[in-house]
């Protein structure tokens, strides 16, 4: 018998009138996803992006209801620097939000630093660190995350898949390198898509004025194949957009807004 393929699911869009709207709703979201994953196979698995993004989590602090020994967390992107440097994104996370809450500190996969001389070498150890949490546990051929939460930038950017740049074409690796980011640092590593389309769910968070442009493009004319616009989980998979009213001003079809 054939095999069935099935149209990504359309994308979700919540439009939140306020910023702590969206942060509230976005807390409640992570924890009603947690407790579906820890019930079904006993830990819930979370890539992250920095940037803003950590931010956006503070709903989760001191929230009892956030069950952080079961999270495994691992970066849909990281720069090549020291994990204490401001470049960081594990940094980031790290001050907003791990610093905060008692998660064990070996469920937050990290780069190996003693690897930075060698982008191939460090892929492939964050490879493998992958390898470990899904492959023996999920025998799939790509790791599938519960969740993976990403921002995007003004270019349309997510993760470290630039506009125009080869890694948009990769489709065996889990995780790619580049030495060459139109954003310093310019040595990276990141998630490629067949990891991130095989996610049981995928939410971007995009907020304020400065986003309005480039989300219209993204949700309105997907047919530009900005970066986050091929974010398109595979069926059963889901994409979410958590927008705020200055972030949606551009868009063709407004949202209506999420009422809490």
């Amino acid at each position: 018998m054939a095999a069935v393929h099935h149209a990504p699911n359309p994308p979700v869009i919540h439009n939140f009138a306020t910023t702590d709207a969206l942060v509230d709703t976005l807390a409640n979201f992570l924890i009603k996803t947690q407790k579906d994953a820890i019930d079904k196979k006993g830990r819930f698995t979370i890539a992250l992006s920095g940037g803003s993004l950590p931010k956006m989590l503070r709903g989760l602090i001191g929230n009892p209801a956030t069950k952080w020994d079961k999270w495994q967390v691992f970066y849909a992107d990281e720069r090549a620097v020291p994990l204490d440097h401001p470049d960081s994104n594990h940094n980031l996370c790290t001050q907003d939000l791990f610093s905060k809450v008692p998660i064990p500190k070996d469920h937050v996969h990290t780069i190996d630093v003693s690897l930075l001389d060698d982008l191939e070498e460090l892929s492939d150890a964050y490879e493998k660190e992958l390898i470990r949490e899904f492959a023996q546990k999920d025998a799939a051929r790509f790791p599938v995350f519960d969740l993976i939460l990403l921002g995007m930038g003004p270019d349309g950017h997510t993760c470290s898949l630039f506009p125009g740049h080869e890694l948009l074409a990769e489709e065996d690796r889990w995780v790619a390198y580049l030495e060459d980011s139109p954003k310093p640092p310019p040595k990276r590593i990141t998630l490629t898509y067949p990891v991130i389309n095989h996610a049981a769910k995928v939410i971007f968070v995009a907020t304020g004025e400065g986003k309005a442009e480039v989300l219209s493009k993204v949700l309105d004319r997907p047919e530009e194949g900005l970066p986050a616009s091929r974010v398109k989980p595979a069926f059963p998979g889901q994409v979410y957009w958590f927008i705020d009213a200055p972030a949606a001003a551009k868009l063709q079809q407004q949202p209506s807004p999420v009422n809490l």
